[in-house]
């Protein structure tokens, strides 16, 4: 927590009258408090609601949730902590200069712009700075909270992964009960629509899961670019170069959410649509449908993609100590999650849970 210096905190108060100081002390301790609030007021309830027995997915709800929690620890709370830090240097510096009322305020409220930028973004690297004996000691601890950060994002995209599978394989088994006459098309519909309603709150509790690594994220890309200068640059140039061939599918085909055999169906793309190919992973190729909705399929319904190439390898476990590369698969997991967020959310809107997909 930012703290204000010995060698300023008593010559100040003491400066400040008895009643005053009282009144100060108490606006402090409020605002201190309505911060730490608002940054702990947050249930499991409150997120992904309460538990009514009827949701199939409710596990992997709760996993994905659970791995959040990971992400809103120390260095989030930077941001908030800082800001009240300020606040409170920044009333005091006003009170004993004999500043009344507006003045303390305006004082509090430059303190914790200050406070919030320094706690925000650049207050991780400054303390490891100021914990490390050298820049080799530096590195290491900063490649240790890569390492573990590292490891959490996997077990985010896990639980992410195994949601998105529970849902659009829901959605999966009532098309095709559909079309074997199991259901009528206003039910088939009806649990489409309730299918799709629930996977837009996940993406909801995904999306802010996602805004605290981004918040995160920045913090490190703080201290990447200071130790390994270059790297996020040089990661983020190496994504965007994919190589890419606008194709006419030759067929109907069906495109999974993964690419794997036993991934879910998301959608279809028919015979002479335009499509966007690109090399993917286990024998499977990228398909990009002109709506910007990503699926894959068995490159063997693709002629073209013998021309594709290898796909990029995904970010691994990464057991390497080496900080540029530890940095570098911090980026793309956050990108590639950021990524599949993105074209789950156009999934959701669209084709992902129409009854003739």
């Amino acid at each position: 927590m930012s703290t204000i210096p010995a060698s300023l905190s008593l010559p100040l108060i003491s400066t400040v009258d008895t009643p005053r100081r009282g009144r100060l002390q108490r606006s402090i301790a409020m605002l201190t408090a309505a911060a730490m609030l608002t940054a702990c007021v947050s249930t499991r309830e409150g997120r992904i609601g309460a538990d009514d027995g009827t949701d199939a997915c409710r596990a992997q709800v709760v996993a994905l949730d659970s791995t959040g929690n990971f992400f809103g620890e120390e260095m989030i709370r930077g941001a908030a902590i800082g800001a009240v830090g300020g606040a409170a240097l920044g009333a005091l510096l006003a009170a004993a200069s004999g500043g009344r009322g507006r003045n303390i305020a305006a004082g509090a409220a430059i303190g914790a712009v200050g406070g919030a930028v320094v706690g925000g973004t650049a207050g991780y690297f400054s303390a490891r700075q100021q914990q490390a004996q050298d820049q080799a000691s530096l590195s290491t601890a900063v490649a240790n909270d890569l390492a573990a950060e590292n490891a959490q994002l996997d077990r985010t995209w896990i639980a992410y992964t195994q949601l998105m599978d529970c849902r659009f394989g829901t959605a999966q088994r009532i098309r095709e009960a559909f079309r074997a006459g199991q259901l009528q098309r206003p039910q088939a519909e009806a649990q489409l629509a309730g299918v799709r309603a629930r996977t837009q709150r996940d993406l909801a509790l995904a999306r802010s899961i996602n805004d605290k690594i981004g918040e995160r994220g920045q913090q490190f890309d703080v201290a990447i670019e200071n130790i390994a200068p270059g790297t996020k640059d040089q990661v983020m140039s190496g994504a965007r170069v994919s190589r890419a061939v606008p194709v006419q599918a030759r067929s109907s085909v069906a495109l999974k959410l993964r690419p794997d055999t036993n991934a879910p169906e998301v959608t279809q793309i028919s015979a002479r649509e335009a499509v966007t190919l690109r090399p993917a992973a286990n024998g499977f190729t990228m398909v990009e449908t002109a709506s910007g909705v990503r699926g894959y399929a068995p490159a063997s319904a693709f002629p073209e993609a013998r021309n594709l190439g290898a796909a990029p390898p995904p970010p691994s476990a990464n057991t390497s100590t080496d900080f540029r590369s530890l940095a570098a698969s911090n980026i793309a997991r956050r990108d590639n999650f950021s990524q599949s967020l993105d074209n789950t959310e156009r999934l959701a809107q669209g084709a992902g849970f129409e009854l003739a997909s």
